[in-house]
């Protein structure tokens, strides 16, 4: 199952990665919020380092730990 996270304004959303190589040959892992569960890249738990923050505008994100 999918980690979700349910904004001040009542919507979920659900937790995803990408790992992408950058333009300097080094890869890197992507998180990102969606509004569906996509099959591919969901997470069961937020990454270890990470906490989950809200936007203004009420979209969750990832920011790391101090």
């Amino acid at each position: 199952m999918a980690f979700s996270y349910t904004n001040s304004k009542g919507r979920t959303y659900f937790l995803h990665s990408k790992d992408t190589t950058l333009r300097n040959g080094k890869q890197q892992t992507l998180y990102f919020f969606a509004s569906a569960v996509k099959e591919e890249g969901s997470l069961d738990e937020v990454p270890a380092g990470f906490s989950v923050f809200e936007f203004k505008n009420g979209v969750p994100g990832l920011k790391r730990d101090k």
